[in-house]
């Protein structure tokens, strides 16, 4: 097998995501309840996160839309200070994975291209970068602004193709999702490596979808590709 390029998803697959948004937004809850939110903390989680999933995970709003939904109103005392709260606590949980680092270096100076193709926003996509300091590492960053569409629709993983310039078989695409990454990735004909360190899918979903490699760590890439 020769891989030429390894592209890679970004969220829960390079950094933890899910942990961050979640001590995130647990935080803002213990803040927003200082300032006077009545409310028990556990109902508020559980709320804050269903309207993320309704007006989406990368919303700026779904802490304003939280509070209309459930007040009716939005008390801006109780906004700032839960929106405070979540901006002091992100940079604590952005680090890369462990083996992240010191793996993508090797990639890197064995020649072979490397990539990022993510469903984040660009500005977001690119502020998460830099905060875990790889922004210098990828030769591409394509976001959903960059390719139009997300994974799940497939055309990503062609944009990605026609900017690499290399067969689909040539390409290595690594991500933590089934529906978002390893299907799209191996519909296009690439290589497909689930990030079972940072997959939220049960184990009868990845056996189903039937990914190329599972990796245990992220430096089991180096195997992967013979290095």
């Amino acid at each position: 097998m020769l891989i030429k390029a390894v592209l890679f998803d970004l969220d829960n697959t390079l950094l933890d995501f899910s942990e961050m948004k979640h001590m995130a937004v647990n935080m803002a809850i213990r803040a927003m309840i200082d300032q006077g939110l009545d409310m028990d903390p556990d109902e508020a989680f559980r709320s804050i996160f269903e309207t993320y999933y309704e007006v989406g995970i990368e919303s700026d709003n779904a802490f304003s839309e939280f509070l209309k939904r459930r007040f009716g109103q939005v008390d801006e005392r109780i906004l700032a200070a839960g929106v405070n709260a979540y901006m002091r606590t992100k940079p604590s949980f952005l680090e890369p994975y462990p083996n992240v680092v010191p793996t993508l270096i090797k990639l890197i100076k064995s020649g072979l291209v490397i990539g990022i193709l993510t469903d984040a926003p660009r500005l977001k996509g690119w502020q998460r970068l830099c905060a875990i300091r790889l922004q210098h590492f990828f030769d591409y960053v394509i976001t959903r602004d960059d390719s139009g569409a997300p994974k799940t629709g497939g055309l990503p993983f062609e944009y990605a193709l026609g900017q690499l310039k290399l067969s689909p078989e040539e390409v290595l695409f690594v991500g933590d999702s089934v529906e978002r990454d390893i299907k799209g990735a191996k519909a296009s004909g690439m290589v497909t490596a689930l990030a079972g360190y940072g997959t939220k899918d049960a184990e009868e979903v990845i056996l189903a979808a039937q990914p190329d490699y599972i990796l245990s760590d992220f430096r089991e890439l180096l195997d992967i590709i013979d290095m």
